[in-house]
């Protein structure tokens, strides 16, 4: 992938990201074709190719862009109450997703195909499962988690749980609006950690 030295060239590159986003969200990305992606950009064909090597290419740089939205906010064990900080992350997380709906549909379908992107797709999530697995451990250490847990496969599993609601709240439509997403996964986090504690009201 090709940097742009000149602001000439970077006004080029995002203005294709930008295209391409529009094209994969409207037609996916197997129906979607480089000529289109330049079209909406309105640029030459030939542009696209100073910039990326191909459609592949392209779509990891949009997905780049837009998943650094959709992440759970870095979190802070030594807080009076750890799991009103998480369940305000998921709801952040909620709301991020939702606004890249079109586009996670369109990772999920790569995802399915491309064994490079479910390569990506698998270090992304472990990378925040060490995240909250360290959460995990401190309010362990904390007496606030149940001490028998392994903060690694646990995390996987809670983080699991929040992604998939979110991916069948705004991508395949169920009916669930943010407070009852944010309730929900509050209260399951709290039970699943034997915390204890009540959900926040």
């Amino acid at each position: 992938m090709t940097v742009p030295t000149t602001a000439r060239g970077a006004r080029t590159r995002t203005a294709l990201v930008a295209a391409a986003r529009t094209v994969f969200e409207r037609d996916g990305f197997t129906d979607s074709r480089i000529v289109d992606i330049t079209r909406e950009a309105g640029c030459a064909t030939g542009s696209f190719y100073t910039w990326f090597a191909s459609k592949a290419e392209i779509l990891s740089a949009v997905l780049y862009e837009a998943q650094r939205e959709v992440i759970v906010p870095r979190l802070d064990p030594d807080a009076a109450d750890p799991f009103k900080e998480l369940a305000e992350g998921h709801r952040q997380y909620f709301e991020n997703y939702r606004r890249n709906a079109s586009l996670m549909l369109v990772l999920e379908e790569v995802a399915a195909v491309d064994p490079a992107f479910r390569k990506v797709r698998r270090r992304r999530g472990e990378a925040l499962a060490r995240k909250t697995a360290a959460v995990i451990a401190q309010m362990q250490a904390r007496g606030l988690a149940d001490p028998s847990l392994d903060p690694y496969p646990t995390a996987r599993a809670l983080d699991g749980m929040v992604s998939h609601l979110a991916y069948y709240a705004f991508v395949l439509g169920d009916d669930l609006d943010l407070d009852t997403l944010t309730a929900t996964t509050d209260q399951i986090w709290r039970n699943a950690l034997g915390s204890g504690a009540p959900a926040s009201p």
